[in-house]
C-alpha cells in the first residue's frame, strides 16, 4: 500500500508536467500555422489582408481561426485556442511572436493575432480580450 502511494505521489508531478508540455506544443504549433496562412495571404494578395491594408496601409493586423486554418478580420471571428496554462514551462520566446511563459501569465484561451506589414514582415502573438488587451 504504501509503495503504490509512494508511486503515485511521484508519478502526478511527471504527468502533469508532460500535459502543459503537450498544451505549449500545440500553442506552438498553431502559432506557426498561423505564420504560414498570412505569409500565403501575403503572396496571394488574400482579400482580409488588401482590407487591413486600404484601411490601415502600415500594417495589417487579423486573427487566425485554429478551426478553419484561415486569416480573419476580426477577433469576434477567431476562436480562442490557447492552451498553456499559468504553469511555467519550457517554452520561452520564439520568433514566431511573444510566446512566453513567466509564473503569472499563461495564454489559456486567447487568440493569435497576426501582423503583417506592406514588406511581407510577419508576427504572430497570443493576445487575450477583446481588443487585444
Amino acid at each position: 500500500m504504501i509503495a503504490t502511494g509512494v508511486l503515485v505521489a511521484v508519478s502526478i508531478p511527471i504527468f502533469t508536467s508532460q500535459l502543459e508540455k503537450s498544451r505549449e506544443s500545440t500553442d506552438l504549433a498553431n502559432l506557426r500555422a498561423a505564420k504560414a496562412a498570412a505569409v500565403t495571404a501575403y503572396l496571394g494578395e488574400d482579400g482580409v489582408l488588401a482590407n487591413c491594408f486600404a484601411a490601415t496601409p502600415s500594417n495589417a493586423t487579423v486573427f487566425y481561426n485554429t478551426s478553419t486554418g484561415k486569416l480573419v478580420a476580426t477577433q469576434s471571428d477567431a476562436n480562442k485556442c490557447g492552451k498553456g496554462t499559468t504553469t511555467k514551462g519550457g517554452c520561452e520566446k520564439t520568433t514566431f511572436g511573444t510566446y512566453e511563459y513567466t509564473e503569472d501569465l499563461g495564454v489559456k484561451d486567447y487568440y493569435i493575432q497576426v501582423t503583417v506589414k506592406p514588406t511581407g514582415d510577419t508576427t504572430c502573438a497570443f493576445v487575450s480580450g477583446p481588443s487585444g488587451g
